[in-house]
């Protein structure tokens, strides 16, 4: 009897120092975001928003697996390549370049995008309201606005003869964007002064090598890999008054002189449906591609000061932020 009771008192004591079973632990998901720095972590914060908004918090129901490869899309891939060989549940591809690297990379894991290029032209989805396959998310105009963007930096300079762009030529985005760029330069008419670069190496450096006066502005085209050194492109250009026209206003609001675009946090706060969807066990095929409407102008006034310049009024009033 004796026997007994001990048994019982130690298998007892056993039991009570078991863990719960898993089961009964809220389920903590991994999400792996990619994305090549500089402002596109306003996407991130703006998903992080979005996450919230929805009643998922970081840490207790979802990780957030950022992977940051500063501006080298050929890392891209390998990236990728691990998040899914360490299971993460999905895949959140920030920008368009990035995205189709991803899913060249990738064979199982579901993605969610935001992508600044025509997703449907690239063959990332089938169509905006039946994705199909794997991939789905947020769309926005960066690329098509391109002719619209050079448009407008005329109109802020209107003795603009000559632009300046840098760009990746193996990025089949930023090749779209340079040619839209080209086309719209020819009819204003101005100069369009194409810069090729292979890394951010070349980038830095061909930067840092403009001259004061060899063009008359600076004009960003869609490539995540520039858009990685926005801030030394930004603090060049105002060292040597060279005016600015960005995609986005997070450039602006940093010293930029104009962009015209969608906000990246905005996108990033929409993506975040997708990820709580999917991770509910959602299919990416079943979730419509969702546009990002909003498109703003926005003018950094302390920044044309510095330079000399003065807006003129008919783009003052049009402006949907104006920084002082």
């Amino acid at each position: 009897m004796i026997k007994k009771i001990f048994v019982f008192v130690v298998a007892t004591s056993i039991l009570a120092s078991v863990p719960p079973a898993e089961a009964q632990q809220p389920k903590v998901y991994r999400v792996g975001v990619i994305l090549q720095g500089g402002p596109l972590y306003q996407v991130v914060d703006g998903l992080r928003e979005g996450l919230k908004e929805l009643g998922l918090e970081e840490g207790k129901h979802l990780v957030l697996e950022i992977r940051d490869t500063k501006g080298d899309l050929k890392a891209v891939e390998q990236v990728a390549r691990n998040l899914e060989q360490e299971k993460v549940n999905l895949l959140y591809a920030i920008n368009t370049s990035v995205t189709i690297a991803v899913r060249g990379a990738t064979v199982d894991t579901p993605i969610v995008f935001f992508a600044g290029a025509d997703p449907v032209a690239l063959g990332l989805v089938d169509s905006f309201a039946n994705p199909g396959g794997r991939l789905t998310g947020v769309h926005s105009l960066v690329t098509d606005l391109t002719a619209k963007r050079l448009e407008i930096l005329k109109e802020i300079l209107p003795k603009l003869r000559r632009v300046v762009t840098f760009y990746d030529p193996g990025n089949p985005v930023a090749r779209e964007a340079s040619r839209l760029g080209r086309e719209a330069a020819r009819h204003l008419p101005v100069e369009f002064d194409e810069r090729h670069v292979a890394s951010v190496k070349e980038l830095q450096a061909g930067v840092r090598a403009l001259r004061a006066g060899e063009v008359d502005a600076y004009f960003e085209v869609s490539d995540a890999m520039v858009l990685s050194q926005a801030q030394l492109i930004i603090d060049t250009a105002r060292a040597k008054r060279l005016p600015t026209m960005f995609i986005e206003r997070s450039q602006v609001v940093k010293g930029g002189l104009a962009s015209y675009g969608v906000s990246f946090h905005e996108a990033g706060r929409l993506s975040a449906k997708y990820v709580q969807r999917i991770l509910a066990g959602v299919k990416p095929k079943d979730l419509p591609v969702q546009g990002v409407d909003k498109i703003d102008l926005v003018i950094n006034l302390k920044t044309a000061k510095q330079m000399g310049l003065t807006i003129p009024p008919n783009v003052l009033a049009r402006a949907d932020k104006v920084i002082k």
